[in-house]
């Protein structure tokens, strides 16, 4: 389809339509589009059609059951959004304090790094926003995309490889990127077992490590992790006798048996574990285990957020500057 462009006159523009175009490239359907807006979908589908004559574009196009924008749309919605964000903020400005605010602040983390954290951010929280509360609720996948734009959480902390690993791949094809991170430290993983285990007094060979009965930490509960990824690329696997999914469980089990696991190395310290237990280095080169910040663009742009991942960096360098 062709769109004959009507003359491009800013004076003309009816900046409403703008604000629906914002919407719908956040939505990415014209149903929640309209549900957002408090307006009916026909309303919605009539603001897209005057904004397409007006710009000369489709701007989003049905494939299937999905709105999928141009390039065009996917270069002028940052711009859109930027500008819609500044008239925002000088016509009804919300600033943020952390001294008076009673803002309920969502973090989805696994109970590692939580017990990394936590500490240093209640301490902030504690001293800098003593009204706000703190929940921290429990990573359960690699990728948690999803429960961050269903407001489940507002950021997400852990290890993300495949999902940055795509959002890298979004941005280099031109494609629209929802979601933004920022690396806050790179973890270490160590092997450990129970201090008078038989593998204790001796160096950990591949081998043995191999030959061993393992627990696996897994939050999707598939008894298959990174670990066993490095050692399928040298033609190895290991023996995966229980699978749970809490760093703290899979530390207190190997403490009472003759199992081995595989655990952050801060988290170690800073549970107590590590006058515990054998601490061994992991016979096989592995992959920089780099934990990161992840939000959802349009959900997290008020200076409330802003300041919850500032301390969550600050958290952060707190840990590394302890160790």
């Amino acid at each position: 389809m062709i769109i004959k462009p009507l003359p491009i006159n800013f004076k003309t523009l009816d900046l409403n339509l703008l604000r629906v175009f914002d919407v719908i490239m956040s939505e990415q359907s014209l149903t929640r589009a309209a549900h957002r807006l408090a307006l009916t979908q026909p309303a919605v589908s009539n603001a897209l059609r005057r904004l397409r004559e007006h710009l000369g574009d489709e701007l989003l196009v049905r494939t299937g059951p999905r709105l999928v924008p141009t390039s065009h749309a996917k270069w002028l919605w940052p711009q859109i959004r930027e500008a819609l964000n500044q008239l925002e903020k000088a016509i009804s400005p919300d600033p943020f304090d952390p001294g008076v605010s009673t803002t309920p602040f969502i973090v989805a983390m696994a109970d590692a790094t939580a017990a990394e954290l936590i500490p240093a951010l209640s301490k902030i929280f504690e001293g800098e926003a003593p009204n706000a509360s703190l929940r921290v609720i429990p990573l359960t996948t690699r990728d948690p995309r999803k429960l961050l734009m269903e407001n489940a959480a507002h950021v997400a902390v852990g290890h993300f490889p495949a999902a940055l690993a795509d959002l890298t791949a979004k941005a280099q094809s031109d494609d629209l990127v929802m979601f933004d991170h920022l690396r806050l430290f790179e973890g270490e993983y160590v092997c450990v077992m129970r201090r008078d285990h038989p593998l204790s007094k001796s160096e950990l060979t591949l081998e043995a490590f191999c030959q061993a009965r393992h627990m696996l930490v897994s939050f999707s509960g598939r008894p298959f992790g990174f670990v066993d990824q490095a050692l399928a690329a040298l033609g190895r696997q290991r023996k995966v006798a229980v699978t749970v999914n809490q760093f703290a469980t899979a530390g207190r089990v190997v403490l009472n048996s003759d199992l081995l696991t595989v655990l952050p190395k801060h988290f170690v310290r800073v549970a107590g574990l590590a006058e515990q237990l054998c601490i061994k280095p992991i016979p096989l080169k592995l992959q920089p285990v780099h934990v990161d910040l992840l939000w959802y663009k349009q959900a997290l742009s008020s200076e409330a957020h802003e300041w919850l991942r500032s301390v969550l960096v600050r958290s952060a360098k707190n840990v590394l500057d302890a160790f």
